[in-house]
């Protein structure tokens, strides 16, 4: 994710969309992120035989390739698991708009560089019937972070508030370890004073260990 993005966009109108239905419990048996792009969503995509379900959006030709979701409210909430943010990005998308978000899921998914854009619920509601047109082109959406501006393929416009830290990070392309190294001269710094002021402290928990290891 950097300063814009712009790609289709696919409504997903369900409230309290909880994080154990975007990322279900079955596919948290991993040593690693790999392939939670097939757990998203998937009592949503797909039935009880593991067939996809015709009727959900993400299964439908003219939201093939959708990097963006205008969902309900309160998407993200429930338990904190950030496979559901990771799930998102593996399977392709860059952002969600929605008029409110679970807390933890809001910052896992800015800290990991999942932009969500919060706008008023009538603004949401014009948003969604907009990208529910299937006609050619009609359901792209682009976001401009440093405009804080959601525009519709018809020149339609709403604005969203974003944190200026992760403003700053998503116009930079980071994530929170990125936007960390960036301090790395100043932690270096800070360290270099404490230790000046301290100095028996530095290296404790090695000189106890070698100590040990003698006796």
């Amino acid at each position: 994710m950097n300063a814009m993005t712009e790609g289709v966009a696919a409504p997903l109108p369900y409230s309290n969309l909880d994080t154990d239905q975007i990322m279900p419990k079955q596919f948290l048996r991993i040593i690693d992120k790999a392939g939670l792009d097939k757990g998203l969503l998937y009592d949503l995509r797909f039935d009880e035989a593991g067939a996809p379900r015709p009727d959900c959006v993400l299964n439908q030709p003219a939201y093939a390739g959708t990097s963006i979701l205008v969902a309900g409210p309160n998407f993200g909430c429930g338990s904190s698991r950030e496979h559901a943010v990771w799930g998102l990005q593996q399977f392709g998308i860059r952002a969600v708009i929605a008029s409110s978000f679970g807390e933890i899921f809001y910052f896992n998914a800015l800290n990991n560089g999942l932009l969500l854009a919060t706008l008023p619920p009538a603004e949401v509601d014009a948003l969604l019937s907009k990208v529910s047109n299937t006609a050619a082109g009609a359901n792209r959406v682009s976001i401009d972070v440093m405009a804080g501006q959601v525009r519709a393929a018809d020149g339609w416009t709403a604005h969203f508030d974003l944190p200026a830290r992760h403003r700053h990070m998503f116009a930079q392309g980071q994530d929170m370890v990125g936007a960390t190294l960036q301090q790395l001269p100043d932690v270096e710094r800070f360290e270099a004073r404490h230790w000046a002021r301290f100095p028996w402290m530095k290296d404790v928990a090695r000189q106890v260990r070698d100590r040990l290891d003698a006796a």
